[in-house]
C-alpha cells in the first residue's frame, strides 16, 4: 500500500536542502517547504531567502535556520555549502524567473541538486544556457510543474499510453484567474509587481505564469509533442506591459497517424475564476476530463457508454496514481499533496543518485527538458501574436 512505502522511505537519511528566495512574504517558497516536508524526505539547513540581506537573516531566523548558514547571497551560499561536509545537497530556488539562470547555475557547476520553479528561466537564451549546463552537469534538475503530482493526472498519463481512450486527436486545457483583472500591480503587490514586469518575469506574461503550467499538463497527460501553434495574446488591463490573456490554437505532432489539434486558454482577468485549470483528452475511443477544483476525481466516458466516474486508489485506480496517493480514499488530498509529490520523486531520484543505484523507471518529474519546452511554448506564442495569429513552428 502507498502509505506503508512511504514510511520506509521516511527512514531514509533526509536530504539536506538549501533554498534561494522565498523569504518573508514570498508566496511560493512556503509553498516549497510545506512540499519539501510532507513526506519527511528533506531538511531545510541553508538558505539565500532575500536579494535585501537584513531581510534574508530575518527570514532565516524565522525559519530556524543558524544564522551562519543564512547567507546574504545565493554565489556565496553556494561556495560555501559545497566545501562543507554536510552541505547541502539540494537547493529550490523560487526567485523570480529572472534569477533562476545565474542562480542554479551556481549550483549545479558545483553538483548540487537544482530544484526550481517555472518557468525555467526568463529569456529563451538563458534556457538554452542553463539546459547545455543540466546536460554537463552530474547533478539533477528538477522543475516544479506541481500539477503533475496529482494521482488522478497520473491516472489520466497511463490510461491513455495504455490506449484506453484510442488514438488522441483532441487536447483542450484552460487554465483561468481573475487576480490581475485589475491593475494590482500598482497597488504595492509584490507577486504582481514582477509578475507583470518584462525584466524580471520575461516575454510572456499569463503565458509564462499560468500557459506554461496548461500547456505542460495537456503534453504531460496526453504524450504528445506540440509541432506549431497559433496564439492570440492580450493586455486588456490599460498600461500592462505584458499579456493577460491568450488563447492558443496547438497542432501537435504526428503520432499513430493523427495530427492532433489542441486549443489553449490561459487568462488572468477571468473574473469568478480563482484557478480554473483543467484538462480534457479525446480520442478514437473515448474521453477523459480533469479539473483542479475537484482533484481527486477523473472523468471517463469509453464512446457508446456511460460517463465513469474514476476515484483517487478507487475502483480502476491504476498503480501509476496509487503509488503518489498517501491517505485512503474518500479522504481529499489537493495542491500541497500534488506538490509534495514532484519533491518524492525528486527525493527518490536524489538517493539514488547518493547511493550509487538506478533510479526506479517509475519516478516521474519534470526535468530541464520539459522547462525548455515551455519556453519554446511562450516563444513561439509571442512571435505568432506579434504577427496577427500567423501559424509558428514551436
Amino acid at each position: 500500500m502507498a502509505i506503508e512505502g512511504k514510511a520506509a522511505e521516511a527512514r531514509q537519511p533526509r536530504i539536506r536542502l538549501g533554498m534561494v528566495g522565498g523569504g518573508q512574504g514570498a508566496f511560493i517558497g512556503a509553498v516549497h517547504r510545506m512540499a519539501a516536508r510532507l513526506d519527511d524526505q528533506f531538511t531545510l539547513v541553508a538558505g539565500a531567502l532575500s536579494s535585501t540581506p537584513e531581510k534574508a537573516q530575518a527570514s532565516g531566523l524565522e525559519l530556524g535556520l543558524d544564522p551562519a548558514r543564512t547567507y546574504a547571497d545565493y554565489r556565496q551560499m553556494a561556495i560555501r555549502e559545497a566545501k562543507l561536509k554536510d552541505g547541502i545537497e539540494a537547493v529550490a530556488i523560487v526567485t523570480p524567473n529572472h534569477v533562476h539562470y545565474e542562480a542554479a547555475r551556481e549550483f549545479l557547476k558545483r553538483g548540487i541538486h537544482v530544484i526550481c520553479d517555472k518557468p525555467l528561466t526568463s529569456t529563451l537564451g538563458d534556457a538554452r544556457k542553463l539546459k547545455a549546463l543540466a546536460d554537463e552537469s552530474e547533478a539533477l534538475f528538477i522543475l516544479t510543474h506541481n500539477y503533475t503530482g496529482y494521482p488522478m493526472v497520473r491516472q489520466a498519463r497511463a490510461m491513455v499510453a495504455n490506449g484506453d481512450i484510442g488514438t488522441v486527436r483532441l487536447v483542450q486545457v484552460e487554465y483561468p484567474q481573475d487576480w490581475l483583472t485589475d491593475a494590482v500591480e500598482k497597488s504595492g503587490s509584490k507577486q504582481a509587481e514582477w509578475r507583470t514586469d518584462p525584466a524580471r518575469s520575461g516575454a510572456g506574461g499569463s503565458t509564462g505564469d499560468i500557459g506554461t503550467h496548461a500547456y505542460n499538463l495537456g503534453a504531460f497527460v496526453s504524450g504528445l509533442e506540440l509541432g506549431e501553434l497559433a496564439a492570440d495574446l492580450d493586455s486588456f488591463v490599460e498600461g500592462r506591459a505584458l499579456d493577460d490573456n491568450a488563447h492558443v490554437m496547438l497542432r501537435f505532432k504526428e503520432k499513430d497517424g493523427v495530427r492532433a489539434k489542441g486549443l489553449l486558454w490561459c487568462s488572468q482577468v477571468a473574473p469568478g475564476h480563482e484557478n480554473g485549470l483543467q484538462v480534457r483528452v479525446y480520442g478514437t475511443k473515448g474521453g477523459l476530463e480533469w479539473t483542479q477544483k475537484d482533484p481527486n476525481y477523473l472523468w471517463y466516458t469509453p464512446f457508446g457508454q456511460p460517463k465513469q466516474l474514476l476515484t483517487r486508489m478507487g475502483a480502476g485506480a491504476r498503480e501509476e496514481a496509487n503509488r503518489v496517493s498517501r491517505i485512503p480514499s474518500g479522504h481529499p488530498e489537493g495542491y500541497l499533496e500534488g506538490f509534495a509529490t514532484i519533491y518524492a520523486e525528486a527525493a527518490r531520484a536524489i538517493q539514488a543518485k547518493r547511493s550509487g543505484g538506478k533510479v526506479d523507471p517509475a519516478v516521474t518529474y519534470p526535468t530541464i527538458d520539459d522547462g525548455m519546452k515551455g519556453m519554446l511554448f511562450v516563444d513561439a506564442c509571442v512571435r505568432s501574436s506579434k504577427r496577427n495569429g500567423a501559424w509558428v513552428s514551436v
